[in-house]
């Protein structure tokens, strides 16, 4: 892995995404795959992966 933020490409945060979302991290796991997103040059992709890592806050269904 690399320290230099800038080199690292859209598969290394999706795969820190899956990562994240393994451990039970979802926020984190929304985050980094949000950079994957940005990172993807095909919006059908990054729109994908959008889709299969939802931010928590706004998906989550609040009971009584």
């Amino acid at each position: 892995m690399t320290r230099d933020p800038a080199a690292l490409t859209a598969a290394d945060y999706l795969d820190g995404a899956r990562e994240m979302a393994a451990a039970d991290r979802p926020y984190l796991a929304h985050l980094l795959a949000e950079e994957a997103a940005k990172r993807t040059r095909d919006p059908a992709t990054a729109a994908g992966i959008r889709a299969a890592f939802l931010d928590p806050t706004t998906a989550r269904e609040e009971s009584d």
